[in-house]
């Protein structure tokens, strides 16, 4: 609905049930998770190197931009990856 209202050209996934985000082991938002052709995990890391309590840098590595970049070159990312950091997942609570 979402990708649909705002006319995305690229495919969006909602995880309403959380079963996706709990089998990649996702820990926070936004954890960015980059397949290759082949469905393998080539990169699970940071978008950039912006952070929110930091004076805004003009020119960000572009880390998830590169590591695709990568893959789509190659079918391999980057050796060298860095974390996301943001929120903890609040995670919804599962029916008894």
């Amino acid at each position: 609905m979402l990708a649909k209202a705002l006319d995305f050209s690229f495919p969006y996934v909602y995880d309403r049930t959380q079963e996706v985000a709990k089998a990649y082991g996702a820990v926070c938002t936004p954890d960015f998770f980059g397949f290759n052709a082949d469905l393998e995990l080539q990169y699970r890391g940071r978008f950039d190197d912006q952070r929110r309590d930091m004076t805004p840098n003009p020119n960000p590595t572009r880390d998830l931009f590169r590591a695709m970049k990568l893959v789509a070159e190659t079918g391999q990312g980057p050796r060298e990856q860095i974390s996301s950091i943001g929120c903890s997942i609040k995670w919804i609570e599962e029916a008894a």
